[in-house]
């Protein structure tokens, strides 16, 4: 049986997560994938393929509250990330 398109993205989105070029970007954003994928339907995977093509430093920066986040990445899932309550070494 052919992997399902789901199963394609997730497991996309869990690779660029967990490879993003620095290890405290992807504790970061490896973490958060890792914690809250299995609860996510449509809207909130697309939130995620679209947060990850953003820059590391643009990311991180949003997580950690020194920036500002684009309205586009707003919401629930943003604060859940800023949280940090998932990164664990």
């Amino acid at each position: 049986m052919p992997p399902s398109d789901r199963a394609i993205r997730l497991a996309r989105c869990r690779f660029r997560a967990w490879h993003r070029g620095t290890r405290e970007a992807d504790y970061m954003i490896g973490g958060f994938f890792d914690r809250y994928h299995a609860r996510w339907r449509e809207p909130e995977l697309a939130w995620f393929e679209s947060l990850i093509e953003e820059d590391d430093v643009d990311l991180m920066a949003w997580a950690l509250g020194t920036a500002e986040v684009p309205e586009r990445f707003a919401g629930e899932q943003i604060l859940a990330m800023q949280k940090l309550d998932y990164v664990s070494i």
